[in-house]
């Protein structure tokens, strides 16, 4: 088990140096986790690659919260995005990649559309994020997504957590091999992380290590309920101790 990677998603941007301490490998970097998750501004990217020192920085690129069938407008909006992601500094030199979909009305991947984001990232390596899950035929949307050269595919076998998707999981990172990463993702936790490595052999994991901080407002409202998600760094740490343990 060892060398299992640990990424954490988070949109708070205290949440990324608290991540990096607490022994996470990388980050996906989002806004709106409350809608699935959507691109970050342009900002917090940018801020992000000033606080990180050694950790892998991805970015979500979704344009819309709702289903993954985009028109060309999207589109090309998400290639904008990419596109100025792509130009930020990065003071450490630190690994910057970029998580994106596409699909069909009919739900399988919508290849040319996703060509069309791969390309835009470039050098950039290239998660297919969790529309994976949606797919009818995961096998063959896992080739079809390996042929355009996508690094890996974020998922939980198509169930409700990683672990009630694990045989598909398994079935999965035998079909990958080498050519693309199984990331799993979907309710991952300290308690369960050396048994999903184990029946599924991933070597990636994913999961939003949240916790909920109270709002300075006195009198919460619609706008403000009085409470948010942010990372915990004791359930990052937690994770990571798992996997090092199980490793040991």
């Amino acid at each position: 088990m060892s060398g299992v990677l640990v990424e954490i998603c988070l949109e708070d941007l205290a949440g990324v140096r608290l991540a990096e301490d607490a022994g996470a490998d990388r980050i996906e970097l989002c806004s709106a986790l409350s809608d699935g998750g959507l691109t970050p501004s342009i900002g917090t990217v940018a801020t992000a690659l000033r606080s990180v020192r050694r950790m892998g920085v991805n970015v979500l690129v979704r344009q819309r919260a709702g289903d993954f069938v985009f028109d060309a407008d999207e589109l090309a909006a998400m290639v904008a995005d990419i596109r100025a992601v792509r130009a930020l500094p990065n003071p450490r030199g630190v690994a910057v990649g970029f998580v994106v979909g596409a699909l069909r009305p009919d739900g399988s991947v919508d290849v040319d559309a996703t060509g069309m984001l791969v390309a835009a990232c470039g050098d950039a390596p290239v998660t297919f994020h969790k529309a994976f899950d949606q797919v009818p035929d995961r096998a063959a949307a896992l080739e079809e997504l390996a042929g355009l050269g996508v690094a890996r595919v974020l998922t939980s076998g198509g169930a409700a957590s990683t672990l009630e998707g694990a045989d598909e999981l398994a079935a999965l990172v035998a079909q990958a091999g080498e050519r693309i990463v199984v990331l799993a993702g979907g309710g991952v936790r300290p308690g369960n992380v050396a048994e999903l490595v184990s029946r599924t052999g991933v070597r990636e994991v994913h999961l939003r290590a949240a916790t909920t901080a109270q709002s300075g407002s006195l009198a919460p409202s619609q706008y403000d309920p009085g409470h948010r998600r942010v990372t915990s760094a004791a359930i990052v740490a937690a994770v990571v101790a798992a996997v090092q343990e199980a490793a040991a």
